[in-house]
C-alpha cells in the first residue's frame, strides 16, 4: 500500500511539473515575430506596479521590444480587479488603448477609491473619444478573462506584484529570467539579447 501510494504520488508530481513547465513555455515567452519581450504581471492598485509601469514602458521604447501586460490583481486590495475589469474593455476596443488605460490609472493611483473608479474610466473614454457602456461586462466576459490572466500567474508562481521577466526565443539561451531588481532591468535585457 506505502508503495502504491508513492508511486501514485511521484506520477502525481511529475504530472504536476509538466503542466508548469508547459505553462511557463507558454506565457513566458515574445509574442510572435519578437526575438525579446519584457512580461508583467501587475495590480493596478500596487503602488509598486505604478513605480515600474514608466520603468517598463521606457525600456520596451528603447530597445523596441513588447511590453506584454497581465492584470493580477491582488484580493487585498478593494478596486483593482474592477480596473482589470475596466482595462479588458479598452483592450477588446484597442490594444494601445488597454495599455493606455493602464498607465492613466497608475499615473492617479492615489486619487482613485472605489467610488471614484468608474468616474476617472469616464474621463479616460471621453478624452480618447470612445464610450464607456454602464455596464462595462454585462456577461463576465472580462472578468472572466482578468480570472484567467490571475490563474495563469498562479499556475507559474506569481504571488506579488510586480512580477517582471525578460523573455527570449533564441535558441539554446535562457528562455526568461525574472527581473527581482527593476533597477537592473536594461543590464538583463542586455544580457538576454546578447546570449
Amino acid at each position: 500500500m506505502t508503495k502504491r501510494y508513492a508511486a501514485v504520488a511521484a506520477i502525481t508530481l511529475l504530472f504536476v511539473s509538466l503542466a508548469s513547465a508547459d505553462d511557463f513555455s507558454t506565457v513566458l515567452k515574445p509574442p510572435k515575430g519578437a526575438q525579446l519581450a519584457i512580461v508583467v504581471f501587475e495590480d493596478l492598485q500596487c503602488p509598486q506596479c505604478r513605480l515600474s509601469a514608466p520603468v517598463l514602458r521606457d525600456a520596451g521604447k528603447a530597445y523596441k521590444i513588447p511590453v506584454v501586460r497581465h492584470d493580477f490583481p491582488l484580493p487585498m486590495h478593494n478596486w483593482s480587479f474592477d480596473a482589470a475589469v475596466i482595462a479588458h474593455y479598452f483592450d477588446a476596443l484597442s490594444p494601445q488603448l488597454g495599455y493606455d488605460f493602464r498607465d492613466y490609472i497608475f499615473q492617479h493611483q492615489l486619487e482613485i477609491i472605489p467610488t471614484n473608479l468608474r468616474s476617472f474610466a469616464e474621463k479616460f473614454a471621453a478624452e480618447h473619444k470612445v464610450d464607456l457602456p454602464f455596464v462595462v461586462d454585462p456577461q463576465g466576459k472580462l472578468a472572466a478573462e482578468v480570472n484567467a490572466e490571475r490563474n495563469l500567474g498562479n499556475r507559474i508562481g506569481v504571488h506579488q506584484t510586480p512580477t517582471i521577466y525578460v523573455v527570449s526565443s533564441k535558441p539554446g539561451g535562457k528562455p526568461y529570467v525574472e527581473v527581482t531588481d527593476r533597477t537592473q532591468l536594461y543590464q538583463i535585457i542586455d544580457a538576454m539579447r546578447n546570449q
